[in-house]
């Protein structure tokens, strides 16, 4: 099955955030696909692991609905694939499964899922799922911009440093050689003097 591209109604008037999800139920991409869809999220749906990895190397996406098990490459496999590649290591992702058990949640959340929501899900759950994961992540994306600029301020404070420590030492050693002369001058007058008074 190839992407299906499914823009919401207001995509136009204001920046519309990603979400790919990835299922091999083609039921559940499209009810997903469309509430999402519905919801003002542009929504690209994948039903394999592969072709989900190819699309987020492709592209950028705010979010990744992912569903835990999937035939051919897991959902783990992915999360793992995601998480460990440097380009997409932040890109939030929310497990979906069938599975409740709390040892699929661990595992899921372990592997780096920002949260994990069993089926069947409460729509209005998993939208608030969503949106506190993307709020958290672009909190987030606002405070490695603010230390990346920390950093670039702190650099640039470090090379003044550097500058003026070595004007300081320019400065000091011009005063050693002016002190030295003076030494120099004073022994000379006095030398001077003595010869002048004998």
């Amino acid at each position: 099955m190839g992407p299906n591209f499914i823009p919401s109604a207001d995509a136009r008037r204001r920046t519309v955030r990603s979400v790919l999800i990835v299922d091999d139920s083609r039921t559940n991409l499209h009810v997903m696909g469309q509430r999402l869809g519905e919801k003002g999220y542009l929504v690209v749906l994948s039903d394999n692991g592969r072709e989900a990895l190819d699309l987020i190397a492709g592209r950028g996406f705010d979010l990744v609905l992912l569903d835990r098990v999937m035939p051919g490459i897991s959902g783990l496999e992915v999360l793992t694939t995601i998480r460990g590649t440097p380009d997409t290591m932040d890109l939030p992702v929310v497990m979906i499964t069938a599975q409740s058990d709390s040892a699929s949640a661990v595992e899921a959340l372990a592997c780096g899922a920002d949260d994990y929501v069993a089926k069947p899900f409460d729509f209005d759950v998993l939208l608030a799922r969503i949106e506190r994961t993307l709020n958290r992540a672009a909190r987030l994306s606002d405070l490695k911009r603010s230390v990346a600029a920390m950093d670039a301020r702190i650099a640039a404070r470090a090379i003044e440093l550097g500058e003026t420590k070595t004007e300081l030492a320019v400065t000091r050693a011009d005063r050693a050689r002016l002190v030295s002369s003076i030494q120099s001058l004073n022994a000379e007058v006095e030398r001077l003097s003595g010869t002048s008074a004998a």
